[in-house]
């Protein structure tokens, strides 16, 4: 029986990728533009805590927004029309992820020499997207309370990544069999380092020290 070579390609994609992100982080450091790779699964609010987080510090920083999925172009409409910042829209071509050559294309389509502050609102799902760094300064999740507080042992991955922990709905905790201090010990098994907000973008609860972070943060990174 012939052998067959085997070739792991995957460590070389990573490291290209890695190489292209390091490159792009450095223009953006220059340029003083914070950027925001935002993840979550589908259906966790994050296009409703986006425009929330949106109207509440747009009148501080210039934000841009690039939406990406896989085909659909409704979350990039909901937030123009709801915000009235700039927004563009990327599509993956049916990958589960963005990678730094998608997000390069996205932040100078939207000018982000012009912006203090981008947010990449990445594909929704918690796999594919912890592996591939965009160029960004901070990686941000939302994790809504219907989709339970036992997630990080079921993806580490995506929560041993992440700088900050956004735990949305927390209106709806009383509906929900939500352990808050549980998750916190399992994220930060994980993560001793990452900062949690629980918020509500419907009832603004968390929203003021969520928004008063991300400010401070992007100033921070302004004056370095």
């Amino acid at each position: 029986m012939n052998k067959v070579r085997v070739i792991e390609i995957q460590k070389r994609v990573y490291a290209n990728n890695d190489e292209n992100a390091a490159i792009l982080r450095k223009e953006l450091e220059e340029n003083k533009t914070y950027v925001m790779n935002l993840m979550s699964s589908p259906g966790s609010g994050k296009t409703t805590m986006l425009v929330n987080t949106i109207n509440r510090i747009k009148d501080k920083v210039k934000i841009g927004i690039v939406e990406a999925d896989v085909d659909s172009d409704v979350d990039a409409h909901t937030i123009a029309d709801k915000t009235g910042v700039q927004v563009n829209q990327l599509h993956s071509g049916g990958m589960c992820h963005l990678d730094s050559g998608m997000a390069r294309e996205g932040l100078e389509d939207i000018k982000y020499g012009d912006m203090d502050f981008v947010v990449i609102e990445n594909i929704g799902n918690l796999i594919c997207p912890a592996s591939y760094d965009l160029g960004q300064a901070l990686n941000a999740m939302i994790l809504s309370v219907p989709e339970g507080d036992d997630k990080p042992l079921k993806y580490p991955k995506m929560f041993s990544k992440v700088d900050v922990l956004v735990v949305s709905k927390i209106d709806a905790l009383s509906v929900f069999s939500f352990d808050f201090v549980a998750l916190e010990q399992r994220v930060r098994k994980l993560n001793p380092n990452v900062k949690i907000f629980p918020i509500s973008a419907v009832t603004g609860e968390g929203m003021e020290a969520w928004c008063n972070y991300l400010l401070t943060e992007i100033k921070r990174f302004q004056k370095n």
